[in-house]
């Protein structure tokens, strides 16, 4: 079974992370920031991964720490699930719309981590959310996840559906890319690793 579970513990946030890769889409989510919680309970969906998050943290201050730390754990997680990467078809890539916004998602688990973000989602906040904090969030999931993310929100008016076509069209991609392919014998890599 392709699972991990992540502990992180700061002076400024404590957050566990478990993923099950082969999973059924159930999320259980809970990391004190009511918006995140309601984005990755997309990605579990969509990606049809099991996933439970819990976090707390300094969000007196504001909910960046916690949304950074969350996206280590999460990422920290994935990596160790996908362990060798033996079998798995690598590449994901898919096209997500919510209503008027649209956005594409293309992605490596190369073991390389590098974030391409073209998502221009204003100044407006989404609730008590800060969007720019979405940015910081897959930073840190692309750092330790080791995976290559490309990230391009083509349109879109509304910030929250805005932030809805990301994570669909992310979570679609990641399904794709983490999926078994028979057809792979051992990495999918003229180098015969898939690592830094």
């Amino acid at each position: 079974m392709r699972q991990a579970t992540i502990r992180r513990k700061t002076t400024e946030t404590d957050v566990s992370a478990e993923v099950n890769l082969d999973g059924r889409g159930e999320g259980s989510i809970d990391t004190s920031v009511p918006f995140l919680d309601h984005m990755l309970n997309l990605f579990s969906r969509h990606g049809s991964l099991d996933l439970t998050i819990r976090s707390q943290g300094d969000t007196a201050i504001d909910a960046h720490h916690l949304v950074e730390d969350v996206g280590i754990c999460l990422g920290q997680a994935v990596r160790k699930a996908l362990g060798d990467r033996k079998g798995i078809s690598r590449y994901g890539t898919a096209v997500a719309p919510m209503d008027e916004s649209l956005c594409s998602v293309t992605m490596d688990l190369s073991g390389r981590p590098y974030l391409i973000w073209r998502a221009k989602l204003g100044n407006a906040r989404i609730g008590d959310f800060d969007p720019a904090l979405l940015r910081e969030f897959f930073k840190s999931f692309s750092d330790h996840s080791g995976i290559t993310l490309h990230i391009n929100l083509n349109y879109g008016t509304n910030v929250h559906h805005m932030a809805e076509a990301i994570f669909k069209a992310f979570a679609r991609a990641f399904r794709e890319a983490v999926a078994i392919d028979g057809r792979v014998e051992g990495v999918l890599s003229t180098k015969g690793s898939l690592d830094v």
